[in-house]
């Protein structure tokens, strides 16, 4: 203890590991930084899984004349960019119950049509219930893709679950 106050340096600068003592002014900066060091990997992680907004002069002309031609009584049409391709959002109060999806190339890939929940197959809720906690399911639709199939596709804590159209489990999307 003399050593230390001979180079005037405070023991309270220094950590007592015996204890597991840290000052509190310290103990906040470090919380602080934490809680921010944690709130930007978090959001950097979310930028990358979520979809991007666009503006519609941002979207390939061919993309949207394939969507006009395809959809003419669309309108207050929103567009994303999600894994590459070009989805279009439309209808209802949302904006958003309907969304169609193409390539970079103007190709059709699927249409998703909000429903209710109370539509989806009869085997799609248990599923939900036992292998994700009884978790909510928040918003459901009919997924119909450029070949004429279809499938439902559920959304629970943040999570697109894909069902068969016999309510069947298809993939966590």
């Amino acid at each position: 203890m003399v050593l230390w106050r001979s180079f005037r340096i405070s023991t309270e600068c220094l950590p007592n590991y015996h204890v597991g003592y840290i000052h509190k002014k310290y103990k906040s900066a470090i919380m602080k930084r934490m809680l921010f060091s944690a709130i930007i990997f978090t959001s950097s992680i979310t930028g990358i899984a979520v979809a991007q907004d666009l503006k519609e002069k941002d979207v390939p002309p061919a993309v949207k004349s394939a969507f006009a031609k395809k959809y003419p009584y669309a309108n207050k049409i929103s567009w994303e960019k999600e894994k590459g391709n070009f989805e279009a959002n439309w209808g209802g109060k949302s904006g958003e119950d309907s969304s169609a999806l193409f390539t970079p190339s103007a190709n059709f890939v699927e249409i998703v049509v909000s429903i209710p929940i109370n539509q989806l197959p009869a085997s799609v809720a248990p599923y939900v219930n036992k292998n994700y906690n009884g978790a909510k399911i928040k918003e459901a639709g009919k997924i119909t893709d450029a070949s004429g199939k279809h499938m439902f596709e559920v959304e629970i804590k943040g999570k697109d679950l894909i069902f068969d159209e016999k309510g069947v489990f298809i993939k966590e999307d």
